[in-house]
Parts: C-alpha cells; sequence; structure tokens
C-alpha cells in the first residue's frame, strides 16, 4: 500500500509539473520534500525507493532531451546526481532523527511505567504479600504475558499466572550469578540491592532495554529489602513498646500494690500482736483489712481485664437497654468514690430509645468515669451525668468540677497507663480505667473523648449507635 502510494505521488507531481510547464528545479524541490516526508514518517526504505523513481521521472519528464532517459548536457549530470544525492542524504538524515524520536518515545515510556511500578511497589509493606503481588504487577505494567520471581531466602516462586512456565534452573543461575540471561524469547533479571542479590524474576512477551530491565531489577530488589526492613522495624518497636508497657505495667501495679499491702500488714500486725484493743478499735482495723483487700482484687482484675481486651479474646453480648440501666448501676458501684459528692442525672428516660449494647460493660465505663470524677474532683463538688440522643447515637457525659486537663494530655489520658502530671500524686489508680473503657466503647462502634479547660472542671462523653455498627 506504501509503495502504491509512493508511485501515485511521484506520478501526481510528474503530471502537474508536465502539464503546467512547471520550471524543472521546483519539480525537483517537490520531489525532494516529497522524499523527506516519506522518511520522516515511513521510514528509510520506502524515501530510498521514492528517491530513486523520483529521479527517473525528473530525468525522463524535465531534462532534455525530454522523453528519454539520455542527458545531453553534462551540468544536467551533476543536477541530477546532486538531486540524487541529495534526496538520499536527507532522507537518511530523516529517518535516523525518526529513529532517535521514537527512540525518546518508547525511554519515556519504559520510565513512566518504572515510576508507575515503584509507586505499586512503595505501597507494600510486607515481603510476602509483595512477593505475591510482584508478578501481577510487572505483567500489567509492563504488558509482559507471564512473569515469574523467585526469593533468594527461601527460594520458592510467584507467578503470575498458574500457567505461566519458566526454566526454574535458569532462575536459580540468574539468582547465585547475579547476571541477566535471555533465553528463548525470556528475560532472566537479577534482584539487586548493591552488590547483593535478593531474588530474580523471569519476564516474556515484551522488548525492554537493558537499562530498562536493569532498572526493573534494582528497583524490584530495593522494594523487596525496604519492605523486610520495615517488618524488622515494625517488630523492633512492637518489641519495645511492649518493653515499656511491661515496665509501666509493672512500676503502676508495684506502686499499687504498695499501699494496701501496707495498710493490711500493719492491720494483721497490730492485731497478732495482743496490743489492747477495744471492740471498736479491732473492727476499724479488720474494716482496713477488707477495704485494701477489695482493693486488690480490684487492681489484679483491672490488669487481667486490660490483657484479656488488648489480646481481643471478649465477646460482646449486644441487647436492647435502657441507658438507665447502666447509670444506676454505675452509681452504685462507685458509691464510694462519690461518697462526698452530690451526683444530678438528667436524663429523660421515657423518651431514651432503648440502645444495642452489652449492658455490664457500658456500666463499667459509666464506673470508671465516675470514680474518676469523685477522685480527682473536690470534696463536695457535684457531678452531673447526662444522656441524649444526637446524629442516631446515643451521647452520654459525665461532668465534674476537678482541676481540669492540659489540653496537651487530653488525646493521651486514655493510653494505657498513662495518668496525668498532678493526678499521679494526688490520687491512687493505675491508668487502666479510661484505657478500658475507651476498648469498651470503640468495641460497640462508638467514640469517647474528654473535654476540658483548666480550673473549670472536665466533661467525658461516649457515643453508643442507635443500631448496631460492630462487625
Amino acid at each position: 500500500m506504501r509503495y502504491a502510494v509512493v508511485a501515485c505521488t511521484i506520478a501526481l507531481i510528474t503530471t502537474v509539473g508536465y502539464r503546467l510547464h512547471v520550471n524543472h528545479t521546483t519539480v525537483a524541490l517537490m520531489f525532494l520534500v516529497t522524499v523527506l516526508l516519506t522518511s520522516a514518517y515511513w521510514g528509510l526504505r520506502y524515501a530510498v525507493v521514492m528517491a530513486l523513481v523520483a529521479t527517473a521521472a525528473f530525468n525522463f519528464f524535465f531534462l532534455p532531451p525530454v522523453g528519454t532517459f539520455t542527458i545531453a548536457d553534462p551540468q544536467n549530470w551533476i543536477a541530477l546526481f546532486a538531486f540524487l544525492v541529495t534526496a538520499l542524504v536527507a532522507s537518511n538524515l530523516a529517518e535516523r532523527a525518526r529513529r532517535e524520536a521514537e527512540g525518546a518515545k518508547q525511554r519515556r515510556r519504559e520510565v513512566e511505567r518504572l515510576y508507575g511500578l515503584s509507586q505499586r511497589l512503595l505501597a507494600s509493606e510486607n515481603v510476602l504479600e509483595l512477593l505475591n503481588a510482584l508478578p501481577q504487577y510487572l505483567q500489567e505494567t509492563f504488558s509482559f504475558t507471564s512473569a515469574v520471581v523467585m526469593a533468594a531466602d527461601p527460594p520458592t516462586l510467584y507467578r503470575s499466572s498458574r500457567d505461566a512456565t519458566f526454566e526454574e534452573s535458569v532462575l536459580r543461575s540468574t539468582l547465585l550469578r547475579g547476571e541477566p540471561i535471555t533465553q528463548g524469547g525470556v528475560s532472566y533479571i537479577p534482584l539487586r540491592l548493591g552488590m547483593r542479590t535478593v531474588g530474580a524474576v523471569g519476564v516474556a512477551g515484551a522488548e525492554l532495554s537493558r537499562e530498562t530491565l536493569d532498572a526493573l531489577g534494582s528497583l524490584a530488589g530495593l522494594a523487596i529489602e525496604r519492605a523486610r526492613a520495615l517488618e524488622a522495624l515494625s517488630k523492633n518497636r512492637a518489641e519495645q513498646e511492649h518493653e515499656r508497657l511491661r515496665t509501666a505495667l509493672l512500676d503502676s501495679v508495684t506502686h499499687e500494690f504498695r499501699t494496701p499491702l501496707t495498710s493490711i500488714k500493719a492491720s494483721v500486725t497490730t492485731l497478732l500482736s495482743g496490743a489492747a484493743l477495744d471492740d471498736q478499735g479491732r473492727r476499724d482495723l479488720l474494716s482496713v483489712i477488707d477495704e485494701e483487700t477489695d482493693r486488690l482484687n480490684r487492681l489484679v482484675g483491672e490488669a487481667a481485664e486490660m490483657a484479656q481486651l488488648d489480646s481481643g479474646l471478649f465477646k460482646l453480648d449486644l441487647q436492647p437497654h435502657s441507658i438507665r440501666d447502666a447509670i444506676e448501676a454505675a452509681i452504685e458501684d462507685a458509691r464510694t468514690a462519690l461518697d462526698r459528692h452530690p451526683v444530678e442525672v438528667v436524663a429523660d428516660y421515657e423518651h431514651l430509645p432503648k440502645v444495642p449494647m452489652d449492658v455490664n460493660r457500658i456500666r463499667e465505663v459509666l464506673m470508671h468515669l465516675l470514680e474518676n470524677a469523685g477522685k480527682y474532683s473536690p470534696s463536695g463538688a457535684p457531678i452531673k451525668v447526662s444522656s441524649e440522643v444526637s446524629e442516631n447515637q446515643l451521647i452520654t457525659s459525665v461532668a465534674d468540677r476537678g482541676s481540669g486537663i492540659d489540653s496537651l494530655e487530653q488525646s493521651m489520658i486514655f493510653e494505657k497507663f498513662y495518668r496525668g502530671q498532678n493526678q499521679r500524686y494526688t490520687a491512687p489508680g493505675t491508668g487502666m480505667g479510661l484505657a478500658i473503657a475507651k476498648v469498651v466503647v470503640e468495641a460497640h462502634g462508638g467514640t469517647i473523648g474528654v473535654v476540658s479547660q483548666l480550673g473549670s472542671g472536665s466533661v467525658f462523653s461516649f457515643s453508643l449507635p442507635l443500631e448496631s455498627t460492630r462487625r
């Protein structure tokens, strides 16, 4: 088809020039421009054919004697030769420029694909997940018919599809030698990180430059090592966090256990010493032992519950309940901490809907909030409990008149074992109550937070969805 177009173009220019008696120099330039365009868009071979045919047509129709291939004037020989050489040289230059432009476009496309591949590789932080997905990424990004990856440790194969067939021995050789191999239309590339080979990849079905293949191998090797480093870093951080929490737990529990144990020990020693005590004195000492034993029991229970909640080994008994059931039970549970505080409950129980909740867990959340309000509020300061519906959620709040919480600490008080800088020395506690409350509320699909101002008290609020969103 293209050769036919070349012949028709030459015939058209020849006909127009011959019929209109156009100057033969103009015709030569028209032929030359056509040769250049042909070479630029279609390639050198079509341009060479056009140049030769155009030279013959120019000689036959425009150089005297017209109608023959004979040239009478030696100057016309020079002109014809100059035309042919110019056409061939110009078409060669145009062909070279076209090839370089196509090469530049190809390299640009390969760079764009490498960039797209890097973005997909950097999104994975798990080595096994990355190795499983890497063959598919390569196939989709570079339009390979199939791809396979072999990791160095352990030497496991990961394929883009089940029908992807590669020479495993060649992959192993590429992995061990660290040199690329091309065999049977398949390219085997080592995945390098510097001088170290961390794997090998085999790809089939696309022609890529050696530089692009090397870049692909380096990029994949870097991504694998990055994922391994992130896994190691995460593991190290988890171990550090575990050690920090263990130390914090030991410090907190040791400090909290020491006070009741000291009181129990002193009371028991006094009773065993045979000191002269009246009945009231004995009852007081026994009351101290009873209260401090309950306190120890509660500390152990909180630590065990926090461990259970952290592990996720707990289930919620979600049943529709009125928030009244949880509020009244929590006030009764926290009666010791609330003994010197008037408690006001603002809730229209008759119009508040029942909410799917584990009533015992929500009761525990409210108990922790009420005990904190009682511990950190001055004697006689009122405590207000309120509950209302807002945006398809039941919002329950506990407000106190305490010293307030600094804005920098408001985001940290729900962390395990964290206690305010000023409160940790003024009131007993392990810092587990609010952490337990946070886990329980979030397990219901709700949220918990605090609004506080120094010197004006705090308001702790948690929300429960009116419809269960827990999965």
